[in-house]
């Protein structure tokens, strides 16, 4: 059976980013898909680094336990979901945290160091997909703000650490949407099958 790990990034539970959440959890039930969440503010999940912390990081080591289980999950999951705002045009700090932290070097890890550059070893994740909320537009975001979130996250920082494909669907102008796009959004990511399950995605907006 297929198993998606999602990571969830936002600290309201009344947030769109969490009717996101649940709207993809119901897809996943509905598919019978098995998943597992990582809620990073309901964990209390330290983003930065100490000093021990930072000691240890060439070692492929960490005295957080969070991490040890973030990276387990990571190493058995076929797929990842992350869910997040858009905050500064770029991810939250929380979530900029979890990369930085998780993502440890080493073999048996995320990723190794070769002389061309960082090699991903989390090719177990065939699949990802980075949904997010932002004020901007989406074409502002891509045009004008240095497309931060599909140029670099998407397209480098997942694929160093071996994912497959990535994608990124970002609802842009949040703000000021219609309640009645914001339904019509959540029923077609409750609905549509990702392509951890088939060949269709969702639509950018």
């Amino acid at each position: 059976m297929t198993k998606i790990l999602i990571v969830y990034c936002h600290p309201y539970a009344k947030s769109f980013n969490h009717a996101i959440l649940e709207a993809v959890e119901h897809n996943f039930d509905h598919h019978q898909v098995s998943y597992t969440v990582i809620d990073l503010y309901q964990d209390q999940f330290v983003p930065s680094y100490d000093v021990a912390e930072l000691r240890l990081f060439h070692a492929g080591k960490t005295h957080d336990p969070l991490v040890q289980k973030y990276l387990r999950l990571l190493q058995k999951a076929d797929g990842l979901v992350i869910i997040s705002p858009v905050w500064w045009n770029d991810v939250p700090a929380m979530l900029k945290g979890f990369i930085d932290k998780v993502m440890k070097e080493g073999p048996g890890l995320s990723h190794i160091v070769t002389k061309t550059g960082v090699k991903g070893l989390l090719t177990n994740l065939q699949h990802a997909y980075v949904l997010t909320t932002s004020t901007s537009p989406t074409f502002y975001l891509r045009l004008f703000c240095g497309n931060a979130l599909n140029g670099v996250f998407v397209h480098y920082t997942l694929k160093q650490i071996g994912v497959q494909h990535a994608y990124w669907y970002n609802f842009g102008g949040i703000t000021k949407s219609t309640l009645k796009k914001r339904r019509r959004y959540l029923q077609q990511v409750a609905e549509k099958e990702l392509s951890f399950l088939a060949n269709t995605v969702f639509k950018s907006r």
